[in-house]
């Protein structure tokens, strides 16, 4: 849910017009939109590269998940190691445009390291697949939009361990 939205819902629920605090924050976020979507292009223009060179990072540091018995052994499993970071990458730019991790959290982190485990795939493996993402991804933004998308995929790390 964006700020807007929130914002709208609070004020709402409590019959009242939006404060003045609450609309700094809206201005705050239109003005930033931009940016964001700036930023949201970006790793979609990229995806390819960044899954690719992710993938490559977690495969190098953890050679056992690519390895016989390893949960991306063989062309297939790889390839549905891949797609995952790949849908990762989609839901920070999902979080990026929106300004908010509600989406994240409601689209793809509630019950992933469940699923995870009941999959038998080491969830440590997935939190590194996608510390590879935000490594590439922040190398192709310059400083300000690399720690914006940044603490996107540091939201979705964290919900990992």
């Amino acid at each position: 849910m964006s700020i807007v939205t929130k914002s709208i819902v609070n004020a709402d629920a409590e019959a009242r017009y939006l404060s003045p605090g609450e609309l700094d924050r809206i201005k705050s976020f239109v003005t930033s939109g931009e940016r964001r979507l700036r930023i949201a292009q970006v790793l979609t223009d990229s995806r390819e590269r960044i899954v690719k060179q992710a993938g490559d990072q977690l495969f190098q540091k953890r050679p056992d998940v690519v390895s016989p018995g390893g949960n991306a052994y063989g062309e297939e499993l790889t390839a549905t190691c891949l797609r995952d970071l790949d849908y990762y990458l989609r839901l920070v730019t999902y979080g990026i445009v929106s300004g908010d991790v509600t989406p994240i959290e409601e689209i793809g982190i509630v019950g992933v390291r469940e699923m995870y485990k009941s999959l038998g795939t080491p969830v440590d493996g997935v939190a590194e697949g996608i510390r590879g993402l935000k490594n590439v991804a922040t190398s192709l933004l310059s400083g300000e939009d690399a720690a914006e998308a940044g603490s996107y995929f540091d939201y979705v790390i964290g919900a990992m361990q």
